[in-house]
Protein backbone atom coordinates (compact mmCIF):
# COMPACT_ATOMS: atom_id res chain seq x y z
CA UNK A 1 0.00 0.00 0.00
CA UNK A 2 1.01 3.62 -0.94
CA UNK A 3 2.61 5.31 2.33
CA UNK A 4 -0.17 7.14 4.25
CA UNK A 5 1.86 9.97 4.24
CA UNK A 6 5.07 11.86 2.81
CA UNK A 7 7.54 13.43 5.98
CA UNK A 8 10.29 15.42 5.35
CA UNK A 9 12.50 16.60 8.75
CA UNK A 10 13.81 20.27 8.42
CA UNK A 11 16.36 22.29 10.82
CA UNK A 12 14.18 24.88 12.37
CA UNK A 13 11.26 24.68 14.71
CA UNK A 14 8.57 24.79 11.56
CA UNK A 15 6.33 22.21 11.02
CA UNK A 16 4.05 22.62 7.94
CA UNK A 17 0.74 19.96 7.48
CA UNK A 18 -0.74 19.56 4.28
CA UNK A 19 -3.79 17.34 4.86
CA UNK A 20 -5.90 17.64 1.83
CA UNK A 21 -3.04 18.14 -0.81
CA UNK A 22 -3.26 13.93 -1.34
CA UNK A 23 -5.36 12.24 -4.35
CA UNK A 24 -5.28 8.59 -3.88
CA UNK A 25 -8.06 6.47 -3.75
CA UNK A 26 -7.63 2.62 -2.38
CA UNK A 27 -8.94 0.24 -5.00
CA UNK A 28 -11.75 -1.14 -2.32
CA UNK A 29 -13.04 2.19 -2.07
CA UNK A 30 -12.58 3.95 -5.53
CA UNK A 31 -14.66 1.07 -7.08
CA UNK A 32 -18.20 1.84 -5.18
CA UNK A 33 -17.68 6.00 -6.03
CA UNK A 34 -19.70 7.62 -8.99
CA UNK A 35 -17.67 9.95 -11.71
CA UNK A 36 -17.87 12.47 -9.42
CA UNK A 37 -16.73 11.55 -6.67
CA UNK A 38 -13.45 9.76 -8.37
CA UNK A 39 -12.54 13.15 -9.40
CA UNK A 40 -11.80 14.42 -6.11
CA UNK A 41 -13.05 17.78 -6.45
CA UNK A 42 -12.33 18.71 -3.11
CA UNK A 43 -8.86 18.39 -2.92
CA UNK A 44 -6.57 21.14 -2.01
CA UNK A 45 -4.17 20.93 -5.48
CA UNK A 46 -0.93 22.08 -5.41
CA UNK A 47 -0.78 23.33 -1.61
CA UNK A 48 2.45 20.79 -1.18
CA UNK A 49 4.08 22.59 -4.27
CA UNK A 50 3.42 25.78 -2.87
CA UNK A 51 4.74 25.21 0.46
CA UNK A 52 8.37 23.78 -1.33
CA UNK A 53 9.61 27.11 -0.42
CA UNK A 54 8.56 26.94 3.52
CA UNK A 55 10.85 22.72 3.54
CA UNK A 56 13.67 24.50 1.40
CA UNK A 57 13.97 27.14 4.39
CA UNK A 58 14.64 24.57 6.84
CA UNK A 59 10.72 24.04 7.62
CA UNK A 60 9.74 19.78 8.56
CA UNK A 61 6.10 19.16 6.21
CA UNK A 62 4.41 16.17 6.56
CA UNK A 63 1.94 15.87 3.48
CA UNK A 64 -1.43 13.26 2.69
CA UNK A 65 -0.61 11.05 0.23
CA UNK A 66 -4.58 9.59 0.10
CA UNK A 67 -7.59 11.72 -0.64
CA UNK A 68 -9.66 13.29 2.19
CA UNK A 69 -12.53 11.59 0.82
CA UNK A 70 -10.78 8.35 2.43
CA UNK A 71 -11.13 10.25 5.41
CA UNK A 72 -10.76 13.71 6.45
CA UNK A 73 -7.54 14.38 8.40
CA UNK A 74 -8.53 17.64 9.46
CA UNK A 75 -11.68 16.32 10.96
CA UNK A 76 -11.82 14.99 14.99
CA UNK A 77 -11.59 11.24 14.76
CA UNK A 78 -15.25 11.03 16.41
CA UNK A 79 -16.40 13.11 13.94
CA UNK A 80 -17.41 16.28 15.97
CA UNK A 81 -18.96 18.77 14.14
CA UNK A 82 -16.27 21.45 14.08
CA UNK A 83 -17.85 24.34 13.70
CA UNK A 84 -21.35 24.32 15.72
CA UNK A 85 -24.71 25.18 13.64
CA UNK A 86 -22.83 25.13 9.95
CA UNK A 87 -23.30 22.21 7.92
CA UNK A 88 -20.60 19.64 8.36
CA UNK A 89 -18.69 17.95 5.44
CA UNK A 90 -17.70 14.78 8.13
CA UNK A 91 -15.08 12.83 9.04
CA UNK A 92 -15.77 9.84 5.85
CA UNK A 93 -17.53 12.18 3.58
CA UNK A 94 -20.48 11.32 1.43
CA UNK A 95 -21.21 14.01 -0.86
CA UNK A 96 -18.69 16.68 -2.27
CA UNK A 97 -18.83 20.66 -1.04
CA UNK A 98 -21.46 20.94 -3.78
CA UNK A 99 -23.45 18.18 -2.87
CA UNK A 100 -23.06 15.90 -5.18
CA UNK A 101 -22.75 11.85 -4.30
CA UNK A 102 -19.49 10.36 -3.53
CA UNK A 103 -20.32 7.12 -3.88
CA UNK A 104 -22.72 5.48 -6.52
CA UNK A 105 -24.51 4.08 -3.54
CA UNK A 106 -25.42 3.99 -0.48
CA UNK A 107 -22.17 3.47 1.21
CA UNK A 108 -21.29 1.24 4.07
CA UNK A 109 -17.98 2.42 5.37
CA UNK A 110 -15.89 1.27 8.37
CA UNK A 111 -15.19 4.28 9.91
CA UNK A 112 -12.79 2.91 12.64
CA UNK A 113 -10.91 1.10 10.22
CA UNK A 114 -10.09 4.39 7.99
CA UNK A 115 -8.99 6.34 11.18
CA UNK A 116 -6.98 3.41 12.44
CA UNK A 117 -5.74 3.11 8.69
CA UNK A 118 -5.06 6.69 7.57
CA UNK A 119 -6.07 9.39 10.24
CA UNK A 120 -4.08 8.02 13.36
CA UNK A 121 -0.81 7.27 11.60
CA UNK A 122 -0.70 10.99 10.37
CA UNK A 123 -1.87 12.75 13.60
CA UNK A 124 0.95 10.60 15.62
CA UNK A 125 3.44 11.09 13.13
CA UNK A 126 2.69 15.06 13.92
CA UNK A 127 2.68 14.78 17.86
CA UNK A 128 6.28 12.61 17.17
CA UNK A 129 7.61 15.54 15.38
CA UNK A 130 6.19 18.37 17.56
CA UNK A 131 7.65 16.59 20.25
CA UNK A 132 11.21 16.41 18.64
CA UNK A 133 11.11 19.97 17.62
CA UNK A 134 10.26 21.07 21.03
CA UNK A 135 13.12 18.95 22.36
CA UNK A 136 15.30 20.41 19.69
CA UNK A 137 14.62 23.84 19.57
CA UNK A 138 12.95 24.61 23.11
CA UNK A 139 9.96 25.35 20.86
CA UNK A 140 7.33 23.99 18.03
CA UNK A 141 5.35 25.01 15.24
CA UNK A 142 2.64 24.06 13.53
CA UNK A 143 1.05 25.72 10.26
CA UNK A 144 -1.69 23.81 8.59
CA UNK A 145 -1.81 24.24 5.24
CA UNK A 146 -4.80 24.78 3.18
CA UNK A 147 -6.84 25.61 0.04
CA UNK A 148 -10.67 25.97 -1.24
CA UNK A 149 -12.29 27.69 -3.71
CA UNK A 150 -13.66 31.16 -3.16
CA UNK A 151 -17.08 30.47 -3.53
CA UNK A 152 -19.02 26.88 -1.72
CA UNK A 153 -22.55 28.30 -1.22
CA UNK A 154 -23.44 25.00 -0.01
CA UNK A 155 -20.94 25.83 3.16
CA UNK A 156 -20.72 29.62 3.25
CA UNK A 157 -22.28 32.72 1.80
CA UNK A 158 -20.86 35.43 -0.26
CA UNK A 159 -16.72 35.10 -1.32
CA UNK A 160 -13.78 34.70 0.79
CA UNK A 161 -11.21 36.13 1.45
CA UNK A 162 -8.32 35.09 -0.43
CA UNK A 163 -6.07 34.54 2.90
CA UNK A 164 -8.10 32.57 6.13
CA UNK A 165 -5.91 32.70 8.85
CA UNK A 166 -7.27 30.79 12.22
CA UNK A 167 -6.17 30.22 15.44
CA UNK A 168 -9.42 29.08 17.08
CA UNK A 169 -10.55 32.15 18.49
CA UNK A 170 -7.42 32.89 19.76
CA UNK A 171 -7.09 29.80 21.92
CA UNK A 172 -4.35 28.02 19.68
CA UNK A 173 -1.54 30.86 19.91
CA UNK A 174 -0.27 33.91 21.84
CA UNK A 175 -1.75 37.33 20.50
CA UNK A 176 1.37 38.06 19.60
CA UNK A 177 1.77 35.17 17.19
CA UNK A 178 -1.25 36.11 15.41
CA UNK A 179 -1.02 39.72 15.85
CA UNK A 180 2.87 39.08 13.89
CA UNK A 181 1.20 36.66 11.17
CA UNK A 182 -2.05 39.33 10.24
CA UNK A 183 0.34 42.01 10.07
CA UNK A 184 2.72 40.29 7.59
CA UNK A 185 -0.89 39.65 5.98
CA UNK A 186 -2.18 43.11 5.99
CA UNK A 187 1.53 44.15 3.84
CA UNK A 188 0.26 41.65 1.05
CA UNK A 189 -1.81 42.29 -2.41
CA UNK A 190 -4.42 39.87 -0.74
CA UNK A 191 -7.30 40.48 1.49
CA UNK A 192 -7.04 39.01 4.73
CA UNK A 193 -9.08 37.78 7.44
CA UNK A 194 -8.47 36.10 11.09
CA UNK A 195 -11.02 33.92 12.90
CA UNK A 196 -13.58 34.21 10.03
CA UNK A 197 -14.94 31.37 8.35
CA UNK A 198 -11.72 28.96 8.91
CA UNK A 199 -10.65 29.19 12.53
CA UNK A 200 -8.68 26.41 12.22
CA UNK A 201 -9.29 22.50 13.46
CA UNK A 202 -9.92 21.21 17.12
CA UNK A 203 -7.85 18.26 16.62
CA UNK A 204 -5.49 16.82 18.91
CA UNK A 205 -2.57 18.40 18.11
CA UNK A 206 -1.05 21.93 18.79
CA UNK A 207 -2.61 24.10 15.87
CA UNK A 208 -0.56 27.35 16.06
CA UNK A 209 -2.41 28.70 12.59
CA UNK A 210 -4.17 27.47 10.03
CA UNK A 211 -3.75 29.41 6.64
CA UNK A 212 -6.85 28.95 4.50
CA UNK A 213 -5.78 30.42 1.33
CA UNK A 214 -8.62 31.06 -1.78
CA UNK A 215 -7.79 29.14 -5.15
CA UNK A 216 -8.14 32.17 -6.95
CA UNK A 217 -4.87 33.59 -5.74
CA UNK A 218 -2.93 31.05 -6.94
CA UNK A 219 -5.06 29.82 -10.42
CA UNK A 220 -5.41 31.17 -13.64
CA UNK A 221 -7.37 28.43 -14.68
CA UNK A 222 -10.88 27.09 -13.84
CA UNK A 223 -9.60 23.90 -13.42
CA UNK A 224 -7.62 23.90 -10.06
CA UNK A 225 -6.92 20.23 -10.56
CA UNK A 226 -4.89 21.31 -13.77
CA UNK A 227 -3.69 24.35 -13.15
CA UNK A 228 -0.09 25.21 -12.56
CA UNK A 229 -0.25 27.77 -9.83
CA UNK A 230 1.63 29.95 -12.70
CA UNK A 231 0.79 33.21 -10.43
CA UNK A 232 2.11 31.94 -6.95
CA UNK A 233 4.94 29.67 -8.07
CA UNK A 234 6.41 31.59 -11.07
CA UNK A 235 5.06 35.13 -11.74
CA UNK A 236 3.95 36.64 -8.28
CA UNK A 237 5.26 34.66 -5.67
CA UNK A 238 3.77 37.45 -3.39
CA UNK A 239 1.69 34.83 -1.33
CA UNK A 240 4.80 32.77 -0.93
CA UNK A 241 6.68 35.73 0.62
CA UNK A 242 3.86 36.29 2.37
CA UNK A 243 3.80 33.05 4.38
CA UNK A 244 7.67 32.72 5.00
CA UNK A 245 7.63 35.92 6.50
CA UNK A 246 4.87 35.29 8.31
CA UNK A 247 6.51 32.62 9.36
CA UNK A 248 9.56 34.49 10.66
CA UNK A 249 8.01 36.96 12.22
CA UNK A 250 5.49 34.16 14.62
CA UNK A 251 8.82 31.97 15.10
CA UNK A 252 10.54 34.84 16.70
CA UNK A 253 7.67 36.25 18.66
CA UNK A 254 6.98 32.92 19.65
CA UNK A 255 10.47 32.28 20.93
CA UNK A 256 11.08 35.47 22.29
CA UNK A 257 7.82 35.40 24.59
CA UNK A 258 7.38 31.73 25.18
CA UNK A 259 9.18 31.51 28.69
CA UNK A 260 6.92 34.10 29.62
CA UNK A 261 3.58 32.50 28.28
CA UNK A 262 4.22 29.25 29.40
CA UNK A 263 4.39 30.29 33.42
CA UNK A 264 1.54 33.27 32.88
CA UNK A 265 -1.77 33.08 33.78
CA UNK A 266 -3.39 33.21 30.65
CA UNK A 267 -1.23 30.29 29.03
CA UNK A 268 -2.48 28.45 32.37
CA UNK A 269 -5.90 29.04 31.13
CA UNK A 270 -5.54 28.36 27.47
CA UNK A 271 -4.28 24.95 28.38
CA UNK A 272 -7.22 23.92 30.38
CA UNK A 273 -9.32 25.13 27.82
CA UNK A 274 -7.59 22.96 25.07
CA UNK A 275 -7.36 19.65 27.22
CA UNK A 276 -10.99 19.81 28.04
CA UNK A 277 -11.83 20.19 24.42
CA UNK A 278 -9.34 17.26 23.48
CA UNK A 279 -6.48 19.63 21.85
CA UNK A 280 -3.13 20.54 23.39
CA UNK A 281 -1.12 24.65 23.06
CA UNK A 282 2.12 24.55 21.43
CA UNK A 283 4.59 24.05 25.02
CA UNK A 284 1.56 22.59 26.96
Amino acid sequence: MTDVFSFHDGDTPLLVSVPHDGWQLPSDIVQTMSEIGRGIPDTDWHVAQLYEFARDRGASMIVANFSRYVVDLNRPADDTAMYEGELATGLCPIRTFAGDNIYRDQPLIDTGARVATYWRPYHERIADALSELRKRHGVALLWDAHSITSQVPRLFDGELAVLNLGTWGGRSCAASVADAVMSVAKQSDYDAVLDGRFKAATLPVPTVIQAQTCMRSNSNSHSARTCTNERWLTTGIRPQSFVLRSNSCWTHTWIRQGHEQKNSRNSRFVRRRCRSSGQRVVGA
